[in-house]
């Protein structure tokens, strides 16, 4: 590739996605961003699974017993949902749903297929998070301070944003499995799971 100039867009080198050109090191930088996060769900997963001791210890792992919505949700002292989540806390298929929706988050953005899907789930389960601990409040029911820092984008939105970045920019191309799932019949049929 010939250039012209130091400035000029032939200068960078590019690579192709759906939709989109993106630099090489965009590419790459996305990619980052994509394992990273993934990362954060999986870790989540096996943490509340097998109790590492993190944010959650052995003696409360899932398989041990424990819940993994439980202390979370039953500590729900914000907004306007708080009984709600005090009532659904500790419930199995609350468990079930959380826990699944960890690793398929976590494993979709590590491998980079079903990015749309993943972005969606994400979301949601990043606003259910969000309302749960509604930053929005300044003060819990009991009138002790929340400990809120930011009324509006804490690390919920932020993980939100992230994933649905990555999905609109095919991020799972990159170091993923993106292309060769976006290929299957199956996905070509249904474009929605890619």
């Amino acid at each position: 590739m010939t250039t012209t100039g130091r400035g000029t867009a032939a200068h960078l080198e590019r690579v192709e996605a759906p939709g989109s050109m993106l630099t090489t090191n965009a590419a790459k930088a996305l990619a980052v961003l994509r394992i990273s996060l993934g990362f954060v769900f999986l870790w989540a997963f096996f943490d509340k699974t097998f109790g590492w001791g993190f944010a959650t210890p052995s003696a409360r792992a899932w398989i041990n017993g424990g819940s993994p919505t439980k202390g979370f949700l039953s500590g729900v002292e914000v907004g306007p949902f708080e009984n709600f989540f005090h009532n659904i806390a500790g419930d199995p298929w609350a468990d079930w749903l959380f826990m699944l929706g960890l690793l398929a988050i976590g494993v979709a953005l590590i491998l980079g297929i079903g990015m749309r899907l993943a972005a969606v789930a994400a979301t949601v389960m990043m606003a259910l998070m969000w309302f749960a601990e509604f930053p929005p409040d300044r003060t819990t029911s009991a009138g002790e301070p929340s400990m809120s820092t930011n009324p509006v984008t804490d690390y919920h939105f932020i993980y939100a944003v992230a994933a649905i970045a990555l999905a609109f920019t095919y991020a799972g191309h990159t170091w993923g499995l993106g292309r060769w799932w976006a290929s299957l019949p199956l996905v070509q049929k249904n474009r929605w799971l890619i």
